[in-house]
């Protein structure tokens, strides 16, 4: 059998001329390819933070990416790119580890896999920055970068521990609506439940949905919450985003696509199926993105800060009934 390829543009484990290429160069082109690739799946009318879970066309669990030695879940721009890979190479797991993580874990990547490129944003300071700084004796400012990192799904290794290769075990169904209940109402958010529309009102700081028999299908009731709840996250006194802007405006197109995609990680998380909630604004987020190469970066990374403020509440309460 021919090994499945992650992506067929990046290399497994890269040798010493391939890491001595001009480093400038590769962070315009990650963005430039991200990029590119979300646009098209949107110009196919698909958001990639919408893959097809529960199909014949998505083997791997609902869930967020996660990586198999640490167990943390990747964030930011990474979600997008690993759903995105787990889905196009048919994998049914969604964990992925670095080439030395497999090693470290007693197994290997298998020859002839090649792996995809994630990213991690960071920041330095050049040192003539610092030297400046020294002289006029004020802070020296931080040049930001994006450093690539190789990942590989588990299914591309072998001689990993058996629970390696196993994926998160799906939520029963009866159990998803409950679990959704607790995390909305453990936020301590002002919902004001009626009319016909869904909105957040920054200066009241209040969410306002629709009753949830009002929904045809009941469970976007849930998804509709989780993305007031995604805007919620933006007040002043939370994660502090700027939510003055007005309808139709590219700063508002860029809060509906932070909230569109925080709403798609905690309902991953959850086991409730992401959807498209505002198909409407697909149109605004195309302009934005074909502007803007970093614009899904910087969205990506606001969504997950907003995620982790969200599901910050649920893991306090298993804390709590942990000690309880």
């Amino acid at each position: 059998m021919e090994p499945r390829t992650a992506d067929a543009a990046t290399g497994g484990k890269r040798g010493r001329k391939g890491r001595s290429r001009a480093r400038g160069a590769d962070k315009p082109s990650l963005y430039d390819k991200v990029t590119a690739r979300v646009i098209a799946e949107l110009e196919a009318g698909r958001a990639p933070w919408v893959q097809p879970w529960g199909t014949p066309d998505a083997k791997a669990g609902l869930g967020l990416p996660k990586n198999a030695l640490t167990g943390r879940a990747y964030s930011g721009v990474n979600i997008l790119i690993l759903w995105h890979h787990v889905v196009r190479a048919g994998f049914a797991t969604q964990t992925w580890l670095t080439y030395r993580q497999a090693q470290e874990m007693g197994g290997h990547v298998m020859k002839g896999e090649r792996g995809v490129a994630a990213c991690h944003a960071d920041t330095f300071i050049p040192k003539v920055e610092r030297e400046r700084a020294q002289q006029d004796g004020d802070e020296p400012g931080r040049v930001p970068f994006l450093k690539r990192f190789t990942l590989f799904n588990v299914e591309q290794c072998e001689g990993l521990p058996e629970d390696a290769y196993q994926g998160a075990a799906p939520l029963p169904e009866a159990e998803v609506v409950p679990h959704a209940e607790r995390l909305i109402e453990a936020t301590g958010a002002d919902f004001r439940v009626g009319g016909t529309k869904a909105f957040y009102v920054p200066s009241q700081d209040f969410i306002r949905v629709p009753p949830q028999p009002a929904f045809f299908d009941q469970v976007n009731y849930y998804r509709t919450c989780f993305h007031e709840l995604g805007h919620w996250t933006g007040h002043d006194s939370r994660c502090a985003r700027d939510l003055s802007h007005s309808f139709g405006s590219k700063p508002y197109a860029r809060e509906e696509l932070v909230a569109e995609m925080a709403s798609a990680f905690v309902c991953a998380t959850l086991g409730i199926t992401p959807t498209v909630r505002h198909t409407d604004y697909i149109g605004s987020w195309l302009e934005l993105l074909k502007e803007d190469n970093r614009a899904i970066f910087r969205a990506a990374s606001h969504a997950s800060k907003a995620t982790d403020f969200i599901l910050a509440f649920r893991d306090a309460e298993i804390a709590s009934e942990a000690a309880a």
